[in-house]
């Protein structure tokens, strides 16, 4: 008979080996969780240089960043006032732009099931980073501290930096000539580029740039990137065309 193996073993909804521990060392997912949370957290500067440059001061930026804490709706904000836009639509297109973390909230809320006394702190922290590093760990219980550890450093590196950045403003001159506002945007993207995998994850977030950038010129801040967001369904419609009624790729002869 051949030898049987012991199935993994299970603690609160948490997957681990047959030796009960967790599939992955408590330690890495900490280590990663600090890469990411002081890597994005530092660009809080360039937010907060940004944000007095738009004419916001040192108070009202610092408020942004511990209320708001999404960092491409802030961007998105200063942007549209640096540009001379009207205050309420800056503010809607960072509105919608942030109706994203809704949708990671979604997938979050199954896999890290935290306490109902404990959302409404977490829902603070669902942001992109935060997801990322959660989706990415293999059991409940490293996605729990990959949030933790990931949203606890990033809000505190982020809000310091913001301060920094608004009280530096002056010294540094003409912030536009700097590209600071492309540094966190810069960051996410070395974050989010080696989870692309497959064919049509890459093709997804190609069209999703192409969209974005395509309509940046002809709507309002925050709204091109909404509008990436139909990527998609675009990839999944081309796929179901192509797939014949079983599944299977129809036949081009």
């Amino acid at each position: 008979m051949a030898e049987q193996t012991a199935p993994p073993v299970i603690r609160d909804g948490t997957p681990a080996e047959p030796d009960g521990t967790p599939a992955k060392p408590d330690a890495a997912v900490v280590r990663d969780a600090l890469g990411v949370g002081v890597a994005v957290g530092l660009s809080g500067f360039a937010f907060g240089v940004t944000s007095a440059g738009s004419g916001l001061s040192v108070l009202q930026t610092c408020v942004l960043s511990l209320l708001v804490f999404t960092g491409a709706s802030q961007f998105a904000l200063v942007g549209a006032l640096a540009a001379g836009g009207n205050p309420f639509t800056a503010a809607a297109g960072a509105f919608f732009l942030g109706t994203r973390n809704a949708f990671y909230g979604l997938r979050l809320s199954q896999l890290l099931a935290v306490p109902k006394a404990v959302r409404p702190f977490a829902a603070h922290w669902v942001i992109d980073e935060t997801t990322a590093v959660s989706l990415a760990q293999p059991t409940r219980r490293a996605a729990r501290i990959g949030f933790t550890v990931t949203g606890l450093t990033l809000y505190v590196l982020w809000n310091a930096t913001t301060l920094l950045g608004a009280l530096g403003a002056e010294a540094i001159g003409d912030t536009a000539a700097w590209g600071l506002d492309a540094a966190g945007p810069a960051v996410f993207l070395a974050l989010l580029a080696p989870m692309l995998k497959s064919a049509t994850e890459r093709a997804t977030a190609g069209i999703a740039v192409l969209l974005g950038l395509g309509l940046l010129p002809v709507l309002p801040a925050g709204v091109p990137v909404l509008a990436a967001a139909l990527a998609a369904p675009l990839v999944l419609w081309f796929q179901g065309r192509r797939m014949g009624p079983a599944g299977r790729e129809k036949d081009s002869r």
